[in-house]
């Protein structure tokens, strides 16, 4: 073949290779990857986010509550007239009545009671806890469904690798049959092994498409399977000691986080209940217009007051525009016990989280040690399952030879193919044991 003719077939290749979409050619994943895909497309996780920033603007709003407000008033009143200057209604300040005021609230025990925005502060940080624990959830889950993809597709290498070694067998016996040194008989167990190593793969490939279909779910926005992932079962992390993990775990989990925040949302739900008991002190300002004319000042003949129960004084000029105030001091005085009852109830409820918390702290503890003694187990398993794949493999070899010597049954050539099998399929469990065992480590301890 000429350069010339080379260079075409490398500049057709590359021509065809831009050609496909890149929606169409498959996606490698790494774990990295997969992770950051879970945080942008779960919903666990965006579910749990929006939550918290409710809260966050509940303590917003409670922040907002403690601090004055300011409203404007504009306001038209029409009274029947019946010759008097307030018309029929003796209550009302005139025929015609404007209101154009600016209004101000504040209630002053409110500025030194921090009670709400403590409730709402905890609130929150219950709110970003339950973030947290839904985050390393869903990470722990990702994990687990990862090394399955890997599991999964190792398992189709062995038996793939398995069929090609019934394959052999079958070759061998049949070249044998036709020289006469072994029966019929060898041939059909091969042939049956054949068949059954088949089946194998079929289930094989069909635990990994769903495999991949889980995983699919939770980091593609469409579900899609058309994908790789990245193998790296075999580069295991380190294991570290109880006491390690322990410390880790106590300082870093987000269950005892949201079990502390809601104890302290429910001890100032407290405070806030025993808030009723006091009194409410109350000042408004009002500053614009309440006249009979929408002016700042009227001159002129004009009446003092419009109301018909005073004397019809006349006065030149009237000032309309201006300010009034009043403080309203409210003193809690007889509920029906409708206040204590509301206090009870939220010291039931402190106690409540307080017994959670309890709890919190207990299951920790023991899913930690549950979770660390399943890792070190299937830790100091991975070398024997290796070493037992090893054995088994030249345990197959070595009976491969005898049969051909005719110093071993067939009987024994497939008791060896499936022990070496399954042994290679108990190593890669072994793996993944180990993974998922760690994950969900890591998910305690919240060191992802």
């Amino acid at each position: 073949m000429n350069d010339r003719l080379k260079f075409n077939l490398r500049s057709l290749a590359v021509a065809a290779l831009l050609a496909i979409p890149l929606d169409a050619q498959q996606l490698t994943i790494s774990l990295q990857d997969a992770l950051a895909r879970a945080e942008q497309y779960g919903g666990q996780i965006q579910t749990a986010n929006i939550a918290a920033r409710l809260a966050r603007e509940d303590v917003k709003q409670a922040q907002a509550a403690r601090l004055p407000t300011a409203n404007g008033l504009n306001q038209f009143i029409y009274t029947e007239g019946n010759g008097t200057p307030s018309g029929v209604f003796v209550a009302n300040d005139g025929v015609h009545v404007y209101n154009e005021q600016l209004t101000g609230r504040q209630d002053l025990l409110a500025l030194i009671r921090g009670g709400s925005v403590h409730q709402m502060q905890a609130a929150e940080a219950v709110a970003r806890a339950k973030a947290d624990v839904a985050a390393r959830g869903l990470r722990a889950t990702v994990i687990q469904d990862y090394y399955g993809i890997a599991d999964a597709q190792r398992k189709v290498d062995n038996a793939k690798r398995s069929l090609q070694e019934a394959q052999n067998f079958l070759s061998i016996t049949q070249k044998q049959e036709q020289g006469g040194e072994v029966a019929r008989a060898d041939v059909v167990k091969a042939q049956i092994q054949v068949q059954q190593r088949q089946r194998d793969l079929q289930d094989a490939e069909l635990a990994l498409e769903k495999a991949k279909i889980t995983l699919g779910v939770l980091i593609f926005p469409a579900l899609r399977e058309d994908y790789n992932i990245v193998d790296d079962m075999s580069q295991l992390p380190g294991l570290p000691t109880l006491e390690e993990a322990t410390t880790v775990a106590t300082a870093n989990s987000p269950d005892l986080r949201a079990a502390q925040a809601t104890v302290n949302e429910a001890r100032s739900g407290v405070t806030v209940a025993k808030y009723a008991y006091l009194p409410s002190l109350d000042l408004e300002v009002f500053y614009g217009i309440n006249a009979n004319q929408f002016l700042a000042t009227t001159y002129g003949g004009t009446f003092e007051t419009g109301r018909s129960t005073f004397p019809a004084v006349q006065t030149p000029v009237r000032q309309n525009l201006g300010y009034s105030a009043q403080a309203t001091l409210n003193i809690p005085l007889w509920d029906w016990g409708s206040i204590h009852s509301k206090v009870k109830q939220a010291s039931m409820r402190e106690e409540q989280a307080k017994l959670d918390l309890s709890l919190a702290q207990r299951q920790l503890q023991a899913g930690l040690r549950s979770a660390y003694q399943e890792a070190k187990t299937a830790l100091s398993q991975l070398q024997s399952l290796q070493s037992s794949s090893s054995l088994s493999e030249d345990s197959l070899r070595l009976t491969l030879l005898r049969y051909q010597a005719g110093e071993a049954t067939a009987l024994e050539v497939v008791d060896a193919q499936s022990t070496a099998s399954l042994a290679r399929n108990a190593y890669d469990d072994g793996l993944l044991r180990y993974r998922v065992a760690m994950a969900n480590l890591q998910a305690l301890t919240g060191s992802f």
